[in-house]
């Protein structure tokens, strides 16, 4: 069944803002503030993202996280699996293959191409009356 909280939204804005500047550490209020993310929430993702591999942190003046692997690496399935749990597919009715294309979507969508999509939205035309 499909069950998707709060915090892989969260989690895929967050990273979306890491792979902008992806070589930079960036302290957690710094996201949140750019993302509108509350902070506190935040920390909680970022700790649960960094066991899991998705992020590396740096102590420091200069610290903060940076993404461990490359943007295009990272899945928005991968997120949602880590911190939602898994999208399983039970069963031969609609709401199993609501949720087969659901994982097919999410796991061909990685952080870059979220990155890229935001890019394309912001650089859209203007339109003036």
């Amino acid at each position: 069944m499909i069950s998707i909280t709060t915090k892989s939204p969260y989690a895929v804005a967050a990273l979306t803002e890491l792979a902008r500047t992806p070589d930079q550490p960036t302290a957690v209020g710094e996201i949140a503030r750019r993302r509108e993310i509350p902070a506190q929430f935040l920390e909680q993702l970022v700790a649960t993202l960094r066991r899991g591999g998705v992020l590396r942190s740096q102590r420091g003046v200069k610290g903060g996280y940076t993404l461990a692997r490359p943007a295009d690496q990272i899945t928005v399935l991968e997120l949602v699996e880590l911190l939602d749990g898994p999208l399983t597919v039970e069963g031969d009715d609609v709401f199993s293959e609501a949720t087969a294309a659901t994982r097919a979507v999410l796991a061909a969508t990685t952080i870059a191409d979220c990155l890229a999509r935001e890019q394309e939205a912001a650089g859209g035309p203007m339109y003036y009356i």
